[in-house]
C-alpha cells in the first residue's frame, strides 16, 4: 500500500499541494513538507479527541454530516479564484476543536522543522483540516462504519495500521502533542515518514497514515 509521499506524487495529492502552494504564497516543496508532517500530527489528535465516547460521538457526526469526503470531489472548485472564508473558518474551527491548546506548539514545531514563518503554516493548517477531514468521512463511508465506536477502531487503523513503524509513529505524535517545548521532536517524525517510505521503497510495506492516503489518492 503507498505511503504518504506516493500520496503528495498522486495527481490528486500535487493538486493539494499545488492548491495549498498558490493559496498561501509559497513554495511547492516546503508546501508539501509541511502537508506531510502536519496530517499525522492532526490525524494522531483527533484519535486522541475519539477516544472519548462524547469526542468519538463528535467526530462522527461531523463526519456524517458537513465532512461525508465530497471536497474531494471538488477541488478545482475549491482552489479556483482562492479558498474562500468559510472553508477557512471551518479549518479554524477543526485546529481550535482538535489541537486546543496545543495548537501554537504543533504550529511552531512545523514552522521550525520546515523553515517557513508561523503565519504560513497557520493558513496551510486552516485549508489541510476541511481537507482531513473529507479524508475520514471518505473512508468511513468505503468502510461503511456507523457507529462512534467503529469510528474509533478506524482512527486507530489509519493512524497505525500495518506497519512495523506505527508504535514509532504513535510515540513521536503523542510526544508533539504533549510537548510544552519547541517541539523539535517534529524533525524525528519527519525524517521517520521520508526514511521510513525510502526504506520501504518497492517491498510494499508501508501502513497505517501513509499508506491509507496514499490508497485514497490513487497510490499503487
Amino acid at each position: 500500500m503507498s505511503g504518504i509521499l506516493d500520496l503528495l506524487n498522486s495527481d490528486l495529492g500535487q493538486q493539494i499541494i499545488g492548491g495549498v502552494s498558490n493559496e498561501v504564497g509559497e513554495d511547492k516543496s516546503k508546501t508539501a513538507s509541511v502537508l506531510s508532517m502536519a496530517l499525522p500530527v492532526l490525524m494522531g489528535a483527533m484519535k486522541r479527541n475519539a477516544s472519548s465516547p462524547e469526542g468519538a460521538e463528535g467526530l462522527n457526526r461531523a463526519l456524517e454530516n458537513k465532512h461525508d469526503g465530497s471536497i474531494l470531489d471538488n477541488l478545482g472548485s475549491l482552489f479556483g479564484g482562492g479558498v474562500n472564508q468559510e472553508v477557512k473558518d471551518d479549518g479554524d474551527g477543526i485546529l481550535r476543536h482538535v489541537l486546543g491548546d496545543r495548537r501554537q506548539n504543533v504550529e511552531n514545531a512545523i514552522s521550525k522543522q520546515s523553515g517557513m514563518d508561523t503565519s504560513s503554516i497557520t493558513n496551510i493548517l486552516k485549508v489541510a483540516a476541511p481537507i482531513l477531514m473529507g479524508v475520514l468521512g471518505k473512508q468511513k463511508r468505503q468502510q461503511n462504519v456507523q457507529s462512534s465506536n467503529g469510528l474509533g477502531d478506524l482512527l486507530g487503523g489509519l493512524l497505525g495500521g500495518g506497519s512495523n513503524q506505527a508504535p514509532q509513529q504513535q510515540s513521536f505524535i503523542e510526544s508533539i502533542l504533549d510537548a510544552d517545548n519547541d517541539g523539535s521532536v517534529i524533525d524525528d517524525i519527519a525524517g521517520m515518514f521520508f526514511k521510513g517510505n525510502d526504506k520501504n521503497s518497492g517491498s510494499g510495506k508501508s501502513g497505517g497514515l501513509g499508506g491509507l492516503l496514499g490508497g485514497l489518492f490513487g497510490g499503487k
